[in-house]
């Protein structure tokens, strides 16, 4: 039988409450503003060229309704497992096992992929060092952070993101003064249409396809569920940030990746293979002395950023999964900072591992970004019906957070997560390493499940 809601967050107790709204703010953005905007989009504009702007509009939607879907569930229940307890609440015990540990799995791939391209940036300032030193010592560090009390933490992410959240409005400022004229001679929008094949010089697959990074580029909104457990005031906190965060990312991209596509011809700026930052080449082209450096700085600031919060989840999931009798006993227990230390140390070595790929091939980035989105996607999937299956528990007038068009929009979300699925895995360039990877993942994780339940089941029947 399943523990009823309130000992499922109770056997999560423990972690220490320092975050507020600001810092819980700054961690939603921080975890999503990193290498899928400065550095995946490269891709994104490859695919689809100046329609990205599509692909990324596409891609916002579905994360809005996923993370309102979440926020709501959170509210209710602050929990530091979020997602995983609610799939084990109102799905199924398979579920709550097989989303906890595919999002540790796939969010180690993604920090390893992060750490990746942290080092690829290092690479403007240090040539002669391989990207995989870089890699593996940036990884190294954000461990050791993270295993800081949660107050320190949200205090460096903070200023961690709010370095980016400056860096991306000053960038927006001054590309839009660039295109309007304002100062200076106008750029124009002629980059948008006035290249071979126009505003969509793919068609509709391009766009489609482009969706996929912009997918990716919002992974770490649901970073805000998951510190619910450590906020001190959640069914204010919340929902405060949901808002602020939601409106704030769409704005970012959308108008960041205008700017880039108007600015620099889309053939200057996509590619299969990223070796710099699109962001980087804009600033370069301005002829502002040090303005690339800069911006290269921000950019590395992002990665850095985004695998300090997205460590932060490794280890709440772990702990998670510990507290829940899934995983050894040792990773739930908490150190002296109340933090979930041993479940930070073994996530970290994890991460080690996937940032080591780039000893091996320059396709790191890209092969780290596959496997991490099948399982990013998977999650989201759960997170949905988790929450179709939660409304029917409860009734509209007793949720303290109400989504609108309920249930329209999660089902539309959930066609288009499906969609992309299917369309990752037909991909032979490499977007099938996603499923190459992710299908036998679940396949050893439910073998894993079922043998431990009746492993479990033996165990409580003996004498």
């Amino acid at each position: 039988m399943l523990d009823d809601q309130d000992a499922i967050i109770e056997r999560e107790a423990g972690l220490g409450k320092g975050l507020t709204k600001a810092q819980i703010t700054m961690m939603g953005l921080g975890g999503a503003i990193g290498t899928g905007l400065f550095m995946g989009s490269g891709i994104a504009i490859g695919y689809a060229g100046p329609a990205v702007m599509i692909s990324y509009a596409i891609a916002a939607f579905i994360a809005v309704v996923m993370v309102c879907s979440l926020s709501e569930m959170a509210v209710m229940h602050p929990a530091a497992g979020s997602f995983g307890v609610y799939a084990e609440t109102y799905l199924n015990p398979w579920a709550g096992f097989a989303v906890r540990y595919t999002y540790w799995f796939c969010q180690v791939v993604a920090i390893g992929g992060e750490a990746v391209a942290a080092g690829t940036y290092m690479g403007l300032w240090f040539p002669g060092v391989p990207v995989w030193v870089w890699s593996l010592g940036f990884s190294a560090a954000i461990v050791y952070l993270n295993s800081r009390s949660v107050k320190n933490f949200g205090t460096v992410e903070y200023w961690f993101a709010l370095i980016k959240v400056t860096a991306i409005i000053g960038f927006i400022i001054l590309g839009g003064a660039a295109l309007f004229g304002v100062a200076q001679p106008a750029v124009g929008f002629h980059n948008l249409y006035g290249l071979p094949g126009g505003f969509m010089p793919h068609g509709l697959k391009g766009v489609w396809m482009g969706v996929i990074i912009g997918i990716f580029s919002f992974i770490g909104v649901e970073l805000i569920a998951v510190t619910a457990a450590e906020t001190a005031d959640p069914k204010t906190a919340i929902p405060a940030a949901l808002r602020s965060m939601a409106f704030r990312l769409g704005l970012f991209y959308l108008l960041a990746l205008t700017i880039v596509v108007s600015f620099i011809p889309w053939t200057e700026v996509g590619a299969k293979v990223v070796a710099e930052s699109p962001f980087v080449k804009v600033f370069a082209h301005t002829g502002v002395p040090y303005a690339a450096g800069i911006m290269n700085f921000v950019v590395l600031t992002a990665a850095l950023s985004s695998m300090n919060a997205n460590t932060y989840l490794t280890g709440r999931m772990l702990f998670s999964l510990s507290r829940g009798g899934y995983a050894p006993k040792m990773f739930g227990r908490l150190s002296g900072t109340r933090a979930p230390t041993p479940a930070l140390l073994a996530s970290g070595v994890a991460i080690l591992g996937s940032a080591a790929l780039s000893r091996f091939t320059p396709l790191a980035y890209n092969y780290l970004f596959g496997i991490a989105l099948f399982g990013a996607i998977f999650v989201w999937i759960v997170i949905l019906l988790s929450h179709l299956a939660f409304r029917r528990r409860h009734a509209p007038q007793d949720l303290p957070l109400r989504m609108p068009f309920f249930p329209v929009l999660q089902i539309a979300g959930l066609v288009l997560l499906a969609a992309i699925l299917i369309t990752m895995g037909l991909d032979t360039d490499f977007w099938n390493i996603s499923w190459i990877v992710g299908v036998p993942w679940l396949l050893l994780l439910s073998a894993a499940y079922f043998i431990w339940k009746r492993r479990r089941a033996g165990a409580t029947t003996s004498p």
